[in-house]
């Protein structure tokens, strides 16, 4: 018997529909709320009780900190998988074959090259223009070089769309970082992996022999496969309501670009160092710190610790902590602002306020280590979360679009003013 819902408004009982999912998440269907009951619904801002759609590529357990992408723990394919083939599980399903991985790596680095007029784009940006704006216009850019729609129902083309912005998105993320830095740009070596590949077209220099450092590929590798989906947050939920109007992938992208921009979302790893360097210059007490997180009187909070979903300790943290004291141990750097943050965790893990509230540093603080310990700007860290969530857009896109779900158009309950006559300016 399946379940059922009933709601009563004003003495009239109406029954909905319970959705189950196969890891026993329940929801109300309640679609036809508005029609039933005569233009009743509901208000849940920030929609943190509403379910948007249904998807079969990540499932997210907050209080039990579980992850998965398509069924496989965050866990066993941050240590086994690469990104690529994580890419193209969470797109197309399923883990590929050895032949479909060499295929896609192929058809990728076939469409690497990106535009020459490009360039001139990026020239006209200031470079102190903020990495994320200037990301988010090139990609956008990309519709005025594919200017063809894309027919979803087309396996062909939507491969095509997939395999294009896979392959120039690393390429515009470089180019955003040296442009800042005042390096050429380098359109990468074809030779190379995918996530070896990109650590060359930022780092490069026109005077040195690029030298691959495995130990930082590696850990960029698994930043990456760590930041890839996060089920319908802030930006893959934008991405789906623009996709659901029929915009094209690379809109999409653009705006969920623009979504991740916001210090609530992807620039909470930038805040963390932001946090860390205003320490260091009051003095680097980390005890001063810890002592103003505990005081309730106190606005002060510490960045990168706890987490919005994960009740316990976020599963990503874990994974990533072994990563950055690899990174930091081979690249033997001294920093003190790093020294802090070392600091904090130690608190943070050992001390019982911490413990009990589980405040444990999350996976914007130890990727925000590991991108300050390679050189990478303050203001980058942004673009790297974007690189890593890329493949999860793409299939939150993809799944929406073939499912050929509804436009999204949210409802409201208005509270402004009631019918007014209009009145001419002498009588104001």
């Amino acid at each position: 018997m399946s379940k059922k819902a009933t709601l009563e408004i004003d003495g009239n009982k109406y029954e909905f529909p319970i959705i189950e999912g196969t890891e026993k998440e329940l929801g109300i269907d309640i679609k036809t709320l508005r029609g039933v009951t005569g233009g009743v619904t509901t208000i849940d801002p920030g929609y943190k009780n509403t379910g948007s759609c249904e998807s079969a590529i990540t499932f997210l357990d907050g209080e039990k900190g579980i992850l998965r992408y398509r069924g496989y723990s965050i866990e066993e394919l941050a240590e086994k998988a690469d990104f690529l083939e994580v890419a193209y599980l969470l797109i197309f399903g399923e883990l590929p074959t050895a032949e479909q991985l060499n295929k896609f790596g192929k058809d990728i680095k076939e469409e690497s090259h990106v535009d020459e007029d490009m360039k001139k784009i990026l020239d006209g940006f200031p470079k102190s223009a903020h990495p994320m704006g200037v990301l988010s216009s090139l990609t956008s850019a990309l519709i005025a070089f594919n200017p063809g729609s894309v027919d979803v129902d087309s396996e062909e083309e939507m491969y095509g769309a997939i395999v294009k912005i896979l392959a120039k998105f690393p390429v515009l993320a470089a180019w955003t970082m040296r442009k800042r830095k005042s390096l050429p740009l380098d359109y990468g070596d074809n030779a190379l992996g995918y996530v070896e590949n990109l650590h060359k077209m930022m780092f490069s220099r026109p005077n040195k022999t690029y030298e691959a450092n495995k130990i930082v590929n590696d850990a960029l590798d698994k930043l990456l496969i760590l930041h890839a989906d996060h089920e319908q947050n802030c930006s893959t939920s934008t991405v789906r309501i623009v996709g659901s109007s029929h915009a094209g992938l690379f809109a999409s992208l653009s705006a969920g670009i623009s979504a991740l921009w916001g210090p609530l979302h992807g620039g909470a790893n930038q805040a963390v160092i932001e946090m860390l360097e205003a320490i260091k210059e009051d003095g680097g007490d980390t005890a001063k710190y810890i002592a103003k997180a505990k005081d309730k009187e106190d606005s002060f909070r510490l960045m990168g610790f706890g987490h919005r979903v994960y009740k316990n300790f976020d599963p990503r943290a874990k994974i990533i902590k072994v990563a950055a004291e690899e990174v930091l141990a081979d690249l033997g750097i001294e920093d003190p602002v790093l020294d802090i943050a070392k600091g904090l965790a130690k608190v943070a893990l050992e001390d019982e306020y911490f413990v009990k509230r589980k405040l444990y540093p999350n996976v914007d603080f130890y990727s925000g280590i590991i991108y300050r310990a390679l050189g990478i700007p303050t203001e980058m860290f942004t673009v790297m979360f974007a690189l890593g969530r890329l493949p999860g857009w793409i299939a939150q896109w993809r799944e929406m679009r073939l499912r050929k779900e509804p436009i999204g158009r949210p409802r409201q309950i208005y509270t402004g003013e009631t019918y007014r006559a209009f009145k001419s300016v002498s009588e104001r």
